[in-house]
């Protein structure tokens, strides 16, 4: 059986450049303690490309929660209809800029931040996410694991490492 090499269990802004979050589905999404903004989402990380035995592409795919930082100046500008899902397109930051609570956050740049879906996009400002990988990653035909696999719907911050 093929096993995926996660290098970490734990990604941050450091990682970035990266990083891609195309085709990467929104689960759900919430408000967390201090101005954190939360996605449960499935992330895909590594696409595997047909070959002449099997025409159509595999993914390494884990559900992992994404926790923005320090977040502010939130505009959620998405239209929704059947069926009622959200995926994201692209995940861009743009604009360094000291945070104008510097002194209380213990970071010294923050992004301003669009998350492009199929759907509409997400902006804000925020100094950098946390993204916790809670599965380690299955090989998969589709882009999405199945809500038993994934254990539902989580917004929890323990790893695979840490289970």
């Amino acid at each position: 059986m093929e096993t995926y090499k996660l290098d970490k269990s734990l990604l941050t802004d450091v990682d970035f450049d990266n990083m891609n979050w195309h085709d990467s589905f929104i689960y759900a999404l919430t408000l967390g303690e201090k101005n954190e903004l939360i996605f449960d989402i499935d992330y895909i990380f590594q696409w595997i490309n047909p070959t002449r035995e099997r025409n159509y592409f595999n993914f390494w795919v884990s559900p992992c929660t994404l926790v923005f930082e320090n977040v502010y100046e939130l505009k959620l500008d998405i239209e929704v209809s059947e069926p009622f899902e959200i995926e994201i397109s692209d995940i861009q930051r743009d604009n360094p800029q000291k945070p104008k609570n510097v002194d209380y956050i213990l970071r010294d740049i923050e992004y301003d931040w669009t998350i492009e879906t199929n759907q509409g996009e997400i902006t804000f400002k925020s100094v950098g996410y946390k993204q916790f990988v809670r599965q380690t990653p299955t090989l998969l035909d589709k882009q999405r694991i199945e809500i038993e696999k994934r254990e539902g719907i989580s917004f929890d911050k323990r790893m695979v490492i840490d289970k």
